[in-house]
């Protein structure tokens, strides 16, 4: 489900709630905190489209997640990581040519 709670945690979450605030006033808090949540859903959808407005066409793809540091250094390690594999493989590649005036090996038994 959401931020790692499953079944029996949401079920202890409820049992919990019942104790604290008794079966008559669990209703209403359910319902506003269905409203919490509703409205800050609201706020981080409205900062997300202000957010894209103000950058124009260029960012039309932006998500808010896109901006956290972790993110930004995953995914530039991720290209540089990529970046040093192909010039691995270049210089590999390179080492694999023959010289000038040297004879290919070759196998008697093998044609």
């Amino acid at each position: 489900m959401f931020f790692g709670i499953g079944f029996p945690e949401l079920m202890i979450i409820a049992f919990v709630a019942m104790v604290v605030f008794g079966p008559e006033k669990l209703p209403e808090v359910a319902r506003q905190a269905g409203r919490v949540v509703r409205q800050l859903r609201t706020y981080a959808n409205s900062a997300r489209d202000e957010l894209r407005a103000e950058l124009g066409p260029a960012y039309a793809d932006l998500e808010l997640r896109d901006l956290d540091p972790r993110v930004i250094a995953r995914k530039h390690l991720a290209e540089a990581m990529a970046e040093l594999d192909a010039a691995e493989e270049a210089a590999k590649f390179a080492e694999s040519r023959l010289s000038t005036g040297e004879v290919p090996p070759y196998d008697v038994d093998a044609t």
